[in-house]
């Protein structure tokens, strides 16, 4: 197995000669962000559990740790990562998965991937170990470092190992699907949204939404019979076609935007097609239009684009930042990398 200290020689050298580095695990997110830079650091070799405590919903493990491991071993104990992280391919690590930042389709009910970071270790770029947070919600205090590393692609250090919140399968699941045009399934969904209704994962596409209800098995009977619709066989295989976007609408050749909104925001003119999540905060929009009107937009409702896969990154992957964001996100990577050779220009 690799070893921590055969990390640290790596970055040592790596800043002494300024020889970029990137950062990789199963690789199975290299389409995700802007270009593809340095010599491969591959943590695969420093991978499994470190201790877990099903009792306390907790699990430590090391960056190269297959997703799938951590899944099958939760599975065992009937417990879960409530995030769902997508998994992109078979070789996806639970480092590459905090690393990325992406959840999915239980997102807006469980919460995302920072609220379930407990703590972690880090190796920065003077070759330096550096903890955070610990293994239970009382160990975060002040500015919590850990969650940070969630979706910084890498950018900051090399995660070494995450301790991570898990939570109960539910005891009941459904799934109902109705036939609804954009306007309504975007009103509908809000109006559910302020209700006590069990709804876990919504999903609206074509004329069609998903609706999946997990909980207590009484609650789930008893949303069924409030919102009505088809109960759908088999639900679990649309849900994770959904998170690995299998589902015909990800296999299109335009690009694919991934729109984040207030969930209220009505129908947006964007042309080409959309997919909408999350109770309407996630929206996926397949279009060719071009970056700066979509991204007007957008931020006209209070929200931002992301250019997600495909498409011409030259316009910026993601949402330019505003000034004093940038120099906040400048400061950051100059504490934690100075010589900067963790993944430069991966995500800005």
């Amino acid at each position: 197995m690799q070893s921590i200290e055969q990390f640290q020689e790596r970055v040592r050298a790596a800043a002494a000669d300024q020889t970029p580095l990137r950062i990789r695990g199963g690789g199975t997110k290299d389409w995700y962000g802007q270009r593809l830079e340095g010599e491969i650091l591959d943590t695969r070799g420093y991978a499994g559990i470190i201790d877990y405590e099903p009792t306390e919903l907790v699990i430590t493990a090391r960056c190269g740790t297959p997703l799938a491991e951590i899944e099958a071993v939760l599975a065992d104990r009937n417990q879960m990562l409530a995030f769902e992280p997508p998994h992109f391919g078979a070789g996806a690590t639970l480092g590459g998965a905090i690393a990325a930042g992406l959840a999915g389709p239980r997102r807006a009910a469980s919460g995302g991937v920072r609220d379930f970071v407990l703590g972690a270790k880090l190796l920065d770029g003077k070759g330096d170990v550096l903890g955070f947070g610990g293994q239970v919600m009382k160990n975060v205090a002040g500015y919590d470092v850990s969650r940070l590393l969630a979706g910084s692609l890498g950018t900051l250090g090399l995660l070494l190992e995450v301790s991570v919140k898990v939570l109960p399968k539910p005891f009941a699941e459904t799934t109902l699907c109705l036939e609804l045009g954009q306007a309504e399934a975007i009103r509908r969904l809000n109006e559910w949204g302020g209700q006590p209704l069990p709804v876990s994962s919504s999903c609206w596409h074509n004329g069609r939404l998903w609706l999946r209800l997990s909980g207590a098995q009484a609650a789930v009977d008893a949303a069924v019979h409030l919102i009505g619709g088809e109960v759908v066989a088999s639900p679990a295989c649309f849900w994770e076609e959904l998170r690995e976007q299998r589902l015909p609408f990800f296999g299109g050749d335009d690009a694919l935007w991934r729109l984040s909104l207030p969930s209220t925001t009505g129908v947006l003119q964007l042309g080409g097609v959309q997919l909408i999540e999350w109770g309407g905060a996630q929206r996926w929009l397949r279009s060719d239009a071009d970056a700066a009107s979509i991204r007007r937009s957008v931020a006209a409702a209070g929200g931002h684009a992301t250019l997600f896969r495909g498409g011409d990154k030259s316009v910026g992957v993601f949402q330019p930042l505003a000034p004093g964001i940038a120099r906040i996100h400048e400061r950051l990577k100059q504490s934690f990398d100075p010589a900067h050779i963790f993944n430069p220009g991966r995500m800005f």
